[in-house]
């Protein structure tokens, strides 16, 4: 069947792909699901008031929630307290379930620079009455990510700073070497949980300093031996 007689099939024009560029070259990388790993980071964890070594959980932004680098972030609605959280990506070319962690770089294409908005003020209200978390977390634009460096030029990086700044001014500064949970333990435990495919990114955690961010502020942050991410603060949705 052509693909003309396949898209008639749709009773609506399908959505386009979420994509990720791909450095240094014109091609992209296709977006299954975005899955963000939760406290990750033992500094972040005790600015956020809880215990350390809890094992890792699970949220997920919609793919279509992807801002390019050098793209522009509208300030989102209900919210005056949206914050910033830079993470380490990790894109995976294939997947499973119960994925032993000897196992799991195999899976993994590449990486990039990511950054967590997250409507703060919105996940404490729902977290406080025990609601899930996606009107704080898995709002429009809320997940910018820089172009992904394969694996196959990089390695895999398990140390190495992590650093975002606002309008010049450092605001969060660490390692990844710093992560509870690192990357394998990550794949490996998240795919006890759902079947990985290939296309699925996964955020892995911030490091301390996440704050409120504005219209109009400029956002840069860095992975040694990644990649950088930059994106504006637009004006606030109407």
């Amino acid at each position: 069947m052509n693909t003309d007689a396949q898209e008639q099939k749709y009773v609506i024009a399908p959505p386009p792909q979420p994509a990720l560029a791909v450095a240094g070259t014109d091609e992209l990388f296709p977006v299954r699901r975005l899955w963000c790993v939760g406290r990750n980071y033992a500094e972040h964890i005790k600015e956020m008031g809880h215990d350390v070594r809890e094992p890792p959980f699970f949220f997920a932004k919609p793919a279509d929630a992807i801002v390019p680098d050098g793209g522009t972030v509208p300030y989102p609605s209900l919210t005056k307290d949206m914050h910033h959280e830079v993470e380490l990506v990790v894109a995976l070319q294939s997947g499973g379930r119960n994925i032993p962690t000897d196992k799991a770089l195999a899976r993994i294409y590449g990486y990039g620079v990511g950054i967590d908005l997250t409507r703060r003020d919105l996940q404490i209200a729902s977290r406080d009455i025990k609601r899930p978390w996606e009107i704080g977390k898995a709002f429009d634009h809320s997940a910018p990510c820089g172009a992904l460096a394969p694996a196959a030029v990089i390695g895999h990086p398990s140390k190495g700073r992590i650093v975002l700044r606002v309008n010049g001014k450092v605001r969060q500064d660490g390692d990844l070497t710093q992560m509870i949970w690192n990357v394998p333990e990550i794949i490996s435990k998240l795919s006890e949980m759902v079947a990985l495919e290939p296309g699925d990114i996964i955020m892995t955690g911030t490091p301390s300093g996440v704050a409120a961010t504005v219209a109009g502020d400029r956002i840069e942050c860095e992975i040694e031996g990644v990649g950088k991410l930059a994106v504006t603060i637009g004006a606030p949705l109407k």
